[in-house]
Formats: C-alpha cells, sequence, structure tokens
C-alpha cells in the first residue's frame, strides 16, 4: 500500500510516468537478497545477494550530472514502449518472447522498434541474472549487468559520456560487471567489484573524470539491505 501511494504521488502530483520498482525495494527489500519484483501483480521474491563473505562490493559511482526526469526523455521512451504495444497488438511487451519481436520487427518504426527491443531484451536479462544468483555465478551475472548498460547506451539512448566513462573505467580496472541505474540522462552507475579493487577503481575513475573535466564523482559502497521501516 505505501510503494502504491509512493508511485501514485509520483504519477499525479509530480506528472512522472514511472513504475513501481523504487518504491517496492526501498520498503520490501530484506538484508542479504535482491528483489525480484513483477509488476504484473506486485508478488515478490528473495534473491540471494549476500557478496560481502564473497569478498565482492558493490560500488555506487554518482557522476553528479543532474537528471530531471520530469523533462520528457523518460516519458518519450515509455510511449515508445506503449506505442510498440499498440502496433503489435499485445497487451504488454511481456507478452513477446525476444524471438517473436524481432520477427515482427517490419511492423514498428525505427525508434519504436530499439527502444521495444531494450524493454523486450532486458526483461528477459532479469529474468537470467536471477537465475545466475540463484546458482552464485557472480561473474555471468555481472555480464548481463554490463549487457544491460550497452542496451541502455545504444538502443534505449538514456546514458550520458558521464556514465559511460564510469561504466568503462570500472571494467577496465577490474569490475565483473558496470550499468547506469535509475531513469538515465545522469544519476548514478553501479559497479560489481572485488573489495580488493575497489580503491583503485575509484581512483581510476575520479582520474578520468578529471582528465575529461567532468564534475569530480562521489562514491557509495552499497550492501543488499533491509527497506525502511518505523524505529522507536
Amino acid at each position: 500500500e505505501l510503494a502504491l501511494a509512493a508511485q501514485r504521488a509520483e504519477n499525479i502530483y509530480v506528472g512522472m510516468p514511472c513504475g513501481i520498482m523504487d518504491q517496492s525495494v526501498s520498503l520490501m527489500a530484506t538484508a542479504g537478497n535482491a528483489l525480484l519484483l513483477d509488476t504484473r501483480d506486485l508478488s515478490i521474491e528473495h534473491i540471494p545477494f549476500d557478496i560481502a563473505p564473497l569478498g565482492l562490493e558493490l560500488l555506487v559511482i554518482d557522476t553528479q550530472v543532474h537528471h530531471a526526469l520530469v523533462d520528457g526523455g523518460y516519458a518519450e521512451r515509455r510511449a515508445s514502449c506503449e506505442k510498440a504495444v499498440a502496433d503489435l497488438g499485445i497487451t504488454s511487451l511481456r507478452d513477446i518472447s525476444v524471438t517473436d519481436f524481432v520477427a515482427r520487427k517490419s511492423e514498428l518504426d525505427e525508434k519504436t522498434y530499439i527502444r521495444a527491443f531494450h524493454g523486450v531484451t532486458e526483461m528477459q536479462r532479469v529474468l537470467d541474472a536471477v537465475a545466475l544468483l540463484k546458482n552464485g555465478d557472480f561473474v555471468g551475472f555481472g555480464e548481463i549487468v554490463t549487457a544491460a548498460h550497452i542496451s541502455l547506451r545504444d538502443n534505449y539512448t538514456v546514458s550520458c559520456p558521464e556514465l559511460d566513462l564510469a561504466v568503462d573505467t570500472a571494467l577496465k580496472f577490474g569490475a565483473l560487471g558496470s550499468r547506469m541505474i535509475g531513469g538515465g540522462f545522469g544519476g548514478s552507475a553501479i559497479a560489481l567489484v572485488k573489495a580488493k579493487d575497489s580503491e583503485l577503481i575509484k581512483s581510476e575513475i575520479k582520474s578520468g573524470f578529471m582528465k575529461a573535466r567532468y564534475k569530480s564523482p562521489r562514491f557509495f559502497s552499497a550492501l543488499p539491505s533491509a527497506g525502511a521501516k518505523v524505529i522507536n
């Protein structure tokens, strides 16, 4: 109920046509797990993601590039996905496989196709990532994380030079996987790194930003933690 109320506040009051993912994980996450959310029925599943004992760290890289999602970029891409659904005569992009979507490419204009292609393939990446995490395959999981960034950059076109530099540098210096997060056009990236490599990766990203004359990035180390709750 709280997640739905928070989403409604963003949709109606702020005018941001966002989903319910961020609100759900902020409220319903549990320590040591990722949260798998089915937005169709709002069911959840906790997926093992206890990385600290494995010597891994989830590094958050704040590019300090401001992103104003209400300016239309996010809404425009969401509209493209909705257009694809309408043009293909389906209920949702989750109702078509990647193979079938590619086979029906000719039914969509180029922009609609490439943006919806990101959506269809990203949903499959989520399912693949869940399977890998359940098997404890963090190398494979990292590869999927990186593949998601490439699609966000090239297909959905919501990345920016600062995000790409952060991701590319993290991967160059040992990250298992890295991607932008959030709605795009700025904000943060994450990198799954070996704890022993964390300081080197932060140093190299900071140096790269300085050379490119970007604003100095900020870094945070994130661990899968419990969601918000009332405390006494």
